[in-house]
């Protein structure tokens, strides 16, 4: 998915969704710094960390309740 970045208001980006359905406030601490109105940015899934993420926390409950 890619948005481009309208423009700054206070503490948000107003994005715009590059398929034209709207607009969205983002807190601007999830923007880079170097970010400028009309940039793009790409929002892209993780799939190898998401599994990373998943795998630790699997471990971590294994652990807790003890189970091999």
């Amino acid at each position: 998915m890619k948005i481009i970045i309208d423009r700054f208001e206070g503490n948000f980006a107003v994005v715009e969704f590059d398929e034209g359905s709207g607009f969205a406030d983002m807190p601007i601490e999830l923007i880079p710094p170097e970010a400028r109105e009309g940039d793009v940015i790409n929002i892209t899934i993780d799939r190898d960390e998401t599994s990373l993420r998943k795998e630790n926390i699997k471990n971590m409950m294994n652990k807790i309740f003890d189970k091999n």
